[in-house]
């Protein structure tokens, strides 16, 4: 919001000077982020926060001026003005020559006047006043809507009253296979959500946020309907987004625009407009008003202000605090019964009212002390707590934790058992859709990063379709590619991600939470090779996820390379799995004694059966078993390998002997017989 100065000081006689000026708003709340010279007269650049629609306005920031400036006083100017809204009334409505009927529940009241106007130029005080706010003067009429909007805050348009088909306006909401065409040339299609502006036969403007090019006055106009009305300001920001446009009046009405003010912004332009010499209103201003806001009175007590604010702030301060920015405050002591301004719908608590008594009294006035209470900080507990762990033991296998956004486009990436589902009216249409699963993020943060030596993981919400309704469930995703040590000039080798470096940091991440999960050949998954992928099963045999090498064709697709590994988990499936029991065992002092198996086993055994036979095979005496080699070669039978198992045995309270640990062995050899394995 663009502030000259001079302008403010038409409101509220202040001796503030512009760096002052500029202090007292970002105090206040309303962060100024320049000090611009425009037409020779000092112009601050005001930062509105979304909440206060009030301070889109040169009066609305008049009023903060006078509410935290000690010194200053409001001009008859600004009085005057606001006590234009009550010389209005429907007295004479009869007789207009146009008809209002609102049909929608979306607007709450609709006002307007009929004007005979002549053509004649825009006052330069005017055109000034509008180039220091950056707008453009085009002519009379024009610039005075504008002018009005950014003096009181109340948008305005104005028909072309002779081309609005039998004098009639129409509020309401648009029929299926409307179209428009708005002031800017563009022919719009209209939906059953958005309220539109019609005369008796077609719409000619959208609510709240543009005109018709049907009914646009020109140089040859003789009779303008100007409208000011309130609208709801859903309607408004879904219609507004639904088009992909934006404009002023959107911008306003989208952060609240006084309904009370309505009539109150015509009465000005009427004024504004016979000053000129332009013209005058004929007849009355009809004003329908069906939903007048009910003003809900705020209990305040200072103790609790007090308490709030670390300061002790005077009952009678306070009071004249809220009385100056518009508030009406009954009851001479705490607690107060405090009404609400209408041009103020960020206010609806307690909490509320003394953030203003705050930003009014001035938080620099808040003494310093020491913090009090315990300075032991709280542990995370429970579930929070094992998500810590997963995301800490990622962490630790070298992954970097991103965070994407949810909203996203169709991709090859997607989940193929769930329904992409999206908002009705999305910021964009590269961002429509709900993210089905968390891999096209991370594929889009790998391709920002180069592309190579990118390791990844993130933890968020993925949402989808599966014909019962939308999912919404916790997710955790890889993303891994090249190496995980940056290579070192001295060693000419470096060794790359692969999927058992991938299957080792999901096993680690999982026994972190001491979960019993296993990897299980499963139906494959179309985004991973279809024979290098493994799923990820729990006791009862439920699937969690899936862990593999990106498929080749989706690799293409979606810019990545075809040696990018990806892994997806299921969060709450996870974390519903029961705990596996710990079992306790003294630490032996003896040493481990390592024996090697070479085994010829055919291709077609996974290595997890081989585990499960040794396991039962050895006993107690079995601390740890690995895979350290697989051979591949033209001298072994066709279809078999050869896999290097080595076998950690230890004994609790004696050494093993070379006899024993043979023992153990041949009794783990034995057991692969049962799978057509022999020792080499």
């Amino acid at each position: 919001m663009k502030v000259p100065i001079s302008m403010l000081r038409e409101y509220v006689d202040t001796t503030l000077e512009a760096s002052p000026l500029a202090h007292l708003f970002t105090m206040a709340g309303f962060e100024v982020e320049s000090v611009e010279e425009v037409e020779g007269e000092p112009v601050l650049d005001v930062n509105i926060m979304a909440n206060r629609g009030d301070g889109l306005s040169i009066l609305g920031l008049a009023r903060e001026v006078a509410a935290k400036d000690p010194a200053a006083r409001r001009t008859p100017l600004f009085d005057r003005l606001s006590g234009l809204a009550a010389r209005s009334s429907n007295e004479g409505s009869g007789s207009a020559k146009f008809s209002i009927d609102i049909l929608t529940e979306h607007c709450s009241r609709y006002a307007a006047g009929l004007f005979e106007i002549n053509a004649v130029p825009t006052p330069p005080m005017i055109q000034r006043r509008l180039l220091q706010m950056g707008m453009r003067p085009i002519s009379l009429i024009v610039d005075l809507t504008n002018y009005v909007m950014l003096e009181l805050g109340q948008p305005l348009h104005a028909f072309d009253f002779d081309k609005v088909r039998e004098g009639k306006i129409v509020v309401r909401q648009a029929r299926e296979g409307e179209v428009l065409v708005t002031l800017d040339g563009v022919e719009r299609k209209l939906n059953p959500e958005m309220m539109m502006i019609c005369d008796s036969e077609r719409p000619i403007a959208l609510a709240g946020v543009m005109g018709g090019l049907e009914t646009e006055f020109s140089g040859s106009t003789q009779r303008v309907l100007l409208e000011s009305a309130h609208f709801n300001y859903r309607s408004v920001r879904r219609t507004r987004r639904s088009l992909g446009m934006s404009t002023e009046a959107s911008y306003r009405f989208e952060r609240g625009v006084d309904p009370e003010g309505v009539v109150r912004a015509i009465l000005r332009f009427s004024e504004l407009l016979e000053e000129a010499g332009g013209g005058r209103l004929s007849g009355n201003v009809v004003d329908l008003y069906p939903s007048p806001p009910v003003r809900e009175a705020i209990q305040l007590r200072m103790s609790r202000s007090d308490a709030l604010l670390g300061m002790s702030v005077s009952p009678s301060s306070a009071k004249g605090y809220l009385q100056a920015l518009g508030f009406e405050v009954e009851c001479a002591e705490s607690p107060f019964t405090v009404a609400v301004p209408t041009w103020r719908t960020d206010i609806e608590r307690e909490v509320d009212l003394i953030e203003e008594i705050g930003r009014v009294h001035g938080y620099e006035h808040i003494p310093e002390k020491l913090p009090e209470g315990s300075t032991t900080p709280g542990g995370v507990v429970g579930e929070s707590r094992e998500v810590d762990r997963l995301r800490e033991e990622l962490v630790r296998c070298g992954l970097v934790q991103v965070v994407n956004y949810s909203f996203e486009s169709e991709s090859p990436l997607d989940d193929p058992n769930l329904t992409k589902v999206g908002p009705r009216n999305p910021v964009s249409q590269d961002v429509a859709l709900l993210r089905s699963c968390l891999w096209q993020g991370l594929a889009e943060s790998c391709r920002r990063n180069g592309g190579m030596d990118v390791h990844l993981f993130e933890m968020g919400r993925v949402f989808g379709g599966d014909g019962g309704g939308v999912q919404e469930r916790r997710e955790l995703a890889i993303l891994s590619v090249g190496s995980l040590v940056e290579k070192h000039w001295s060693d000419s080798q470096s060794v790359a991600v692969g999927f058992y470096s991938l299957k080792e940091c999901v096993e680690r991440t999982i026994a972190a939470v001491e979960r019993p999960i296993r990897f299980e050949p499963a139906p494959a998954d179309p985004r991973l090779h279809p024979t290098r992928q493994a799923a990820l099963v729990s006791a009862e045999g439920n699937v969690l996820g899936h862990c593999g090498q990106i498929h080749p064709d989706v690799a293409d697709q979606v810019g990545l390379s075809p040696e990018t590994f990806l892994a997806r988990l299921t969060i709450d499936d996870l974390l519903a799995i029961p705990r596996s029991a710990r079992k306790l065992a003294p630490v032996s002092r003896n040493p481990a004694v390592r024996r090697d198996m070479a085994v010829l086993v055919s291709k077609s055994v996974p290595f997890e059966a081989m585990r499960e036979r040794i396991v039962e095979a050895c006993g107690e005496v079995l601390e740890r078993l690995w895979v350290f080699d697989v051979f591949e070669g033209s001298s072994l039978p066709e279809g078999t390998h050869s896999v290097g198992v080595a076998l950690q045995l230890r004994k609790l309270g004696q050494n093993l002997t070379d006899e024993e640990a043979n023992q153990v062995r041949d009794r783990a050899a034995k057991a692969l017989e049962s799978l057509g394995a022999r020792l080499r």
